[in-house]
């Protein structure tokens, strides 16, 4: 992590401080400096934060040496409970009430996105009121879906530090640590835990709405807002703030009418990620490598490492494959969302400035994004963003926005890859189907019925 992503922290993890750190904690002879660890863990150095974390620790750390140090099968080395303790703190930091007038935008907007969108799609309405979230608020709805596509990850690199940390550590803290794998495990799962956790809790500050990050958080589908990270977006834009939360808000009614009508598609995108993140290796030889040539003095190469991914081993051609299936799936509802939204808000003298900004946010990514992306080795932006929403915009000039939006029926009938290059195969097909329309919906529901 670069100083801008963690302030007051060196973003990453010092293998010779950590020994340290291991020593004198689990002797007891001495008290744990709180800084110490935030040295180590490349966390902000705010000792209040750091002496509750170190607390949980010990307490994870005495429950696992009561058992004897080790772990039972199939349990997590990471400590979740730490990693959502850690966001929320930082979730809660600079956090405000809900403003009235943050209350009165949202609402407004959403009466008249919902008319607005209504023209745009064929997929149904929602029913029922959309949630206000604070930043707290958010990191508790998010965690269950980032645990599920960060656990496969986060196991894989808390074994691999323990495993490299035993064997390159001095003698003398091999003969404290005895057989206590389980609490190395614990230790490596517990640093994970907080560089996740800082990383959603920082994300919690960038967070616009539900979907803003792409990603389907909530099973239950309704419209989200984190009303205060809405407001100040929109205290900065040089657009009239009206226009700019009704833009925002259809852009999220839009991507949850997506995933409340095709129900299917939740599981989809969650099941790919996650088989995905099951499939990463961590390259033992790249952690040795680094921690051979460490000089805690000049700790940007570690850094570095951590932040980029590089700890994660060279992908397969079997992962590159399904890495661009989850990219093709990540465009086609980001693409869908822009069309429906551009369409909808066509009346809006400002829309084309909102959508750029918009546009802008999204192309560079925050900070806490990018971290998120390189502890699971997968970027949360998909490249074929633009090609997909210009397929979409086609789609629906050439057979209209019903056609357009069947295509979300079924997982079996969704544009390809090869359709967001070209459309035109597609795009005949659909009028052929046009011509035929009780064939092609049989065929549908023969689909559906399956």
């Amino acid at each position: 992590m670069n100083d801008n992503q963690n302030p007051g922290g060196t973003g990453g993890l010092n293998p010779e401080d950590f020994e340290a750190f291991m020593r004198q904690f689990l002797s007891g002879d001495n008290p744990i400096d709180p800084e110490q660890l935030a040295e180590a863990a490349g966390l902000p150095k705010d000792p209040a934060a750091m002496a509750a974390m170190l607390d949980q620790i010990k307490q994870v750390m005495s429950s696992l040496q009561a058992q004897g140090g080790t772990f039972t099968s199939g349990e997590s080395g990471v400590n979740w409970e730490l990693a959502t303790s850690q966001a929320k703190a930082l979730a809660h930091s600079g956090s405000l009430t809900i403003s009235g007038e943050a209350r009165k935008q949202i609402s407004d907007a959403v009466a008249i996105g919902t008319l607005w969108l209504n023209e745009a799609t064929t997929i149904p309405e929602l029913i029922g009121e959309p949630k206000l979230l604070s930043r707290e608020l958010w990191v508790a709805d998010a965690m269950p879906l980032f645990q599920a596509l960060s656990e496969p990850v986060a196991n894989r690199m808390s074994e691999a530090l323990s495993e490299n940390l035993t064997q390159n550590a001095p003698e003398e803290i091999q003969e404290i640590l005895g057989n206590a794998s389980g609490v190395m495990k614990s230790a490596g799962g517990a640093l994970f835990a907080m560089q996740l956790g800082q990383a959603l809790g920082k994300l919690s500050h960038e967070v616009l709405t539900g979907g803003d990050i792409g990603l389907p958080l909530f099973k239950d589908q309704r419209a989200a807002f984190v009303a205060q990270n809405l407001e100040a977006f929109v205290n900065v834009l040089e657009i009239e703030r009206d226009q700019a939360y009704i833009y925002l808000v259809i852009r999220e009614m839009a991507h949850v009418r997506l995933f409340k009508h095709s129900k299917w598609l939740r599981d989809a995108v969650v099941s790919q990620i996650s088989k995905y993140a099951s499939e990463i290796s961590i390259d033992n030889s790249r952690i040795t490598e680094i921690a051979e040539d460490f000089d805690p003095e000049h700790p940007d190469e570690l850094r570095a490492a951590l932040q980029s991914g590089a700890f994660i081993a060279d992908r397969t051609e079997d992962q590159a494959a399904a890495l661009n299936s989850i990219e093709t799936l990540l465009a086609l509802i980001e693409g869908w969302v822009d069309v429906v939204t551009e369409e909808a808000t066509r009346r809006m003298p400002r829309a084309a400035a909102v959508a750029e900004a918009v546009r802008r946010r999204r192309a560079t990514g925050g900070p806490a994004e990018l971290t998120f992306g390189a502890l699971v080795g997968l970027e949360l932006r998909p490249r074929k963003l633009r090609e997909a929403a210009s397929m979409w915009r086609e789609i629906g000039t050439a057979v209209g926005i019903e056609k357009r939006d069947d295509l979300w029926n079924h997982p079996d009938v969704l544009p390809s890859a090869t359709d967001i290059e070209n459309p035109t195969a597609l795009i005949s097909k659909l009028r052929e189907d046009g011509k035929h329309p009780d064939a092609f919906d049989q065929a549908l529901r023969d689909l559906l019925d399956k």
